[in-house]
């Protein structure tokens, strides 16, 4: 018996809604990033991009547990001299919670060409609208 290898003609990617309402941003962001690397199929390769699209709603009622909305923060530095930048997340939850999701996403994906092609099927909607219902999702639940 051999052991199947997808090629990137044969995959089928299909749609899913995650629904982040009252639930913790990290459980959200684990599934989510299992679902576009495809970890959930069963020819599932880790040098494949052979994931599927994921729609994630209702962003701003996710909650983060304990006393992260204090004291985590978003940092990212500019390259130049003192140039560091950071949010407290309690700021960027209020203000932009689809990056906050985003950026919990992107955290658990590799960090190279396979994760950064599972990052562009992922859309974060701060509501419970979202603008993709012709593709049929399906509902994920946690």
């Amino acid at each position: 018996m051999s052991t199947t290898m997808p090629k990137a003609g044969e995959i089928t990617r299909k749609w899913y809604i995650l629904d982040a309402a009252d639930k913790p941003l990290g459980r959200t962001a684990t599934v989510a990033a299992s679902i576009l690397r495809g970890k959930h199929k069963v020819n599932f390769a880790p040098h494949a991009d052979c994931g599927d699209h994921v729609i994630i709603i209702n962003a701003e009622k996710a909650v983060l547990t304990g006393k992260k909305l204090e004291q985590k923060y978003y940092r990212h530095h500019s390259g130049w001299v003192g140039g560091l930048k950071e949010v407290q997340y309690a700021k960027l939850m209020s203000e932009n919670p689809e990056k906050a999701m985003l950026l919990a996403v992107k955290g658990m994906l590799p960090g190279n060409s396979v994760g950064r092609a599972a990052l562009t099927r992922c859309r974060v909607f701060r509501g419970a609208e979202h603008t993709h219902a012709a593709q049929k999702p399906e509902s994920w639940t946690l």
